[in-house]
């Protein structure tokens, strides 16, 4: 019995383990359940840390801390890095209104706490804590002591009043997700409005009837139209060509081109005739449809092509090749001259067998190589978000400076790396099962020690007079605004329900919510949403409880 008191009781970097894991593996056993067809999912992890705390179980405070900071910056990091190749492409198309949705649920929220201040007599110091506790935002809750540091006032009950809102914080957006399912949402808001996984090329076969391109080389008509096209293959007569950029085109020709659907009609018009078959439907065996051209995926793993331009790369005059798509993630895009190659795009290449052959000894195509994650480039962004967490951010009238702490440093460096470190030559490609496991494992960690570190005074806490009446407002200041403004954006019919609980869980700041709306809803969009919609959030709610607590208190 000693060795096993030693396990669990004694204090030990291997007791500290011993405890996470068991809670870890009890939540994860219990989020299975479902209760008239709902389960929490991996919320149980939290509440199994809960009843652990409250049972007597500890573990050393500082090793608790490290834990906990360590799990929510994978989380947010690794989480970060998988949305940003689409980060900017959805800001620049949708990212603008999810922002506005996101902020309309904080200044709602808000506006609620300033209004439950005269009716309830609570303090409105006391209240920015029970609202940081509410939305789940610690760089609030920070920023709100240090503010309050700087006026000479007590930080104990703001504290106090973040930890014992936070639990139903974290719940609170699952139950509100969870009504709205219920009563409001429909079978097509489930679909997604804007597929993010979407095939951005298009392939057309053309005949050549205009008078006016006869004799004109390839690479010259590209130069002279605002048109995106790459020609794979030429059909003269018995013949077939892989087309160079000085390459001539004659009437009659047939050309095989991946463009953009929306160039079709343009092509059409520069060509003469679009052939009535389907190329983009179903599999089609590119191989079989001649025997001279070869079309073939080739992975880029060629660590010193990371980052280069397609155009850069000459491979039509150095190999004889066409590259006709690249192939990044789910995505494919359109192989134009000023495509930034990022190390595991799959590219597809066309031409003669011994060319594809000698093009891909150049690019790489070491599959084996992509099987091994790049845990050095993960640990090197983790420490560079840190740093950029840790960064005083100075505003005009605020004395205290701002700082985007450990969970929005991080994951706005996790998209940045993610969308632009092909830029800096940075090599970032993890695998997708590498990246779901790593923000499995570090959102499961950070919720276990955060349910420990409440458990062990969430009780006595609401046995407080004024502990049910916080927890009450708290659950108030969690739930209605985010019903009300995912009720309206429902309603809009602009956004899918998964966007829409992407655009609520991030601007509550709210990882675990994120986490059962994926395991919930197919599709990524949630994804998408949340970190278009988190950072900003976040940042925002970090200066209104500054704002707050330097002119109302």
């Amino acid at each position: 019995m000693d060795w096993l008191n030693s396990l669990f009781a004694v204090h030990s970097a291997i007791q500290t383990i011993m405890v996470i894991s068991l809670i870890i593996a009890v939540g994860l056993a219990f989020s299975k359940l479902k209760l008239m067809g709902i389960s929490l999912g991996i919320a149980f992890v939290f509440f199994a840390g809960i009843l652990a705390g409250n049972l007597g179980l500890t573990v050393d405070p500082v090793s608790l801390h490290y834990a906990e900071t360590f799990g929510l910056v994978i989380f947010v990091y690794t989480l970060g890095l998988y949305v940003g190749p689409n980060f900017f492409g959805a800001f620049r198309n949708e990212g603008t209104s999810f922002n506005l949705w996101g902020l309309a649920v904080i200044l709602l929220g808000t506006a609620i706490a300033l209004a439950l201040c005269p009716i309830t007599g609570i303090s409105v110091s006391t209240m920015v804590g029970l609202l940081c506790g509410a939305t789940t935002n610690t760089p609030a809750l920070g920023a709100a002591q240090q503010a309050l540091g700087h006026l000479g006032l007590p930080t104990g009950e703001i504290a106090l009043a973040t930890a014992l809102t936070y639990p139903l914080g974290v719940v609170g957006v699952i139950l509100a997700i969870l009504l709205m399912r219920k009563l409001f949402v429909k079978e097509e808001d489930l679909k997604p409005k804007h597929p993010i996984d979407e095939d951005r090329t298009f392939v057309s076969q053309f005949i050549v009837l205009n008078p006016a391109i006869e004799g004109k080389q390839i690479g010259q008509l590209a130069k002279n139209t605002h048109l995106k096209f790459v020609i794979s293959r030429i059909w003269r007569q018995n013949e077939v060509l892989v087309p160079m950029a000085s390459t001539q085109l004659h009437t009659g020709d047939s050309l095989m081109i991946v463009t953009n659907r929306d160039d079709v009609n343009g092509l059409e018009l520069l060509f003469g005739k679009e052939v009535e078959r389907d190329w983009n439907q179903g599999r089609v065996d590119w191989n079989h449809i001649d025997s001279k051209v070869e079309s073939r995926v080739i992975v880029l793993t060629r660590t010193n092509l990371n980052g280069k331009r397609l155009g850069r790369l000459h491979m039509r005059e150095a190999y004889n090749v066409n590259v006709s798509r690249v192939i990044r993630g789910d995505v494919k895009l359109l192989a134009t001259e000023d495509l930034r190659l990022q190390y595991g795009d799959r590219i597809t290449i066309v031409g003669e067998p011994k060319d594809v052959d000698n093009a891909e000894h150049f690019l790489g195509n070491s599959v084996k190589t992509l099987n091994e994650p790049n845990i050095g480039s993960i640990f090197v962004g983790i420490i560079l978000g840190l740093a950029l967490g840790t960064l005083p951010i100075y505003l005009p009238g605020i004395a205290t400076p701002i700082r985007l702490g450990i969970a929005g440093g991080p994951i706005i460096m996790g998209i940045l790396i993610g969308a632009l470190g092909s830029h800096l030559r940075f090599i970032s490609y993890t695998t997708r099962s590498a990246s779901l496991m790593l923000r499995k494992i570090g959102l499961s960690i950070y919720l276990a020690c955060l349910g420990l570190d409440a458990g062990k005074d969430f009780f006595q806490t609401v046995a407080r007079p004024e502990g049910l009446m916080w927890i009450g407002i708290g659950f108030i200041l969690t739930i209605v605004p985010v019903l009300i403004v995912g009720f309206i954006a429902l309603r809009t019919k602009k956004l899918d329900f998964g966007t829409i609980c992407g655009i609520l869980c991030g601007s509550m700041a709210n990882p675990m919510a994120l986490t059962y709306a994926n395991d919930t809803i197919e599709g990524e969009t949630p994804n998408i949403s949340y970190a278009t919609v988190y950072p900003i959030g976040m940042f925002i709610r970090v200066i209104i409880a500054q704002i707050l607590i330097m002119f109302f208190v």
